[in-house]
């Protein structure tokens, strides 16, 4: 799919912001300085192409 209409892209591009990792920084905010959690822990939403559709 090389063309993309401006509509689908825009939906396009926001799901891939809320699947992207978390900054470093919200770790020890979230759950404390000593807690080691990965950031892609408490992202927006966890998807993968494979497993779950967008429907975008």
């Amino acid at each position: 799919m090389a063309i993309k209409w401006p509509g689908k892209k825009a939906r396009l591009s926001k799901k891939l912001r809320q699947t992207r990792w978390a900054p470093f920084w919200t770790v020890p905010k979230i759950y404390g300085k000593t807690r080691r959690m990965h950031p892609g822990r408490h992202t927006a939403v966890k998807r993968h192409w494979r497993r779950r559709k967008t429907k975008a």
